[in-house]
């Protein structure tokens, strides 16, 4: 019998679900939480950006490098990373599937390890974080893969 790790996300929010069978339904076992990511640009940021002096008396806005609510989705990827890596270390599941909204999908895929990747038997770019554990399971294969 495998252990089916299935995670249903957004920028913001994580429900983590587990079923023992492959028709079972799911049963909600966590969640994670960033606030900051449902933050606005300008409550994100503390001031104004700053100025740097040109050549004569001309100055130039000083641009941020990234995009702070881009930082905010990528530090909750990476947390929800090092959760599943954690999980994997204490053998709580055997195979995963995910469900995330796409910006986080993506960010999830370039910080996931390569044997944590491996895992993955499920994908799908989709936000449905705020569906019943019924709801989520129908976006699910009718009998999960056996990884």
């Amino acid at each position: 019998m495998k252990t089916s790790l299935i995670v249903v996300a957004d920028q913001s929010r994580a429900r983590i679900f587990k079923t023992e069978t492959a028709s079972a339904p799911l049963i909600e076992i966590g969640a994670l939480t960033h606030s900051e990511a449902r933050l606005h640009d300008r409550d994100l940021t503390s001031d104004l950006p700053g100025r740097i002096k040109g050549s004569g008396h001309i100055g130039h806005a000083f641009e941020q490098a990234t995009d702070p609510k881009q930082h905010e989705i990528d530090l909750f990827a990476h947390r929800l990373a090092h959760y599943l890596e954690d999980a994997q270390n204490n053998q709580q599941f055997n195979q995963l599937l995910i469900i995330a909204e796409p910006s986080l999908l993506g960010y999830l895929r370039g910080c996931l390890p390569e044997h944590l990747k491996k895992t993955i038997c499920f994908e799908l770019a989709k936000n449905i974080t705020s569906l019943s554990p019924e709801q989520i399971r129908l976006y699910l294969p009718d009998y999960l893969p056996s990884h």
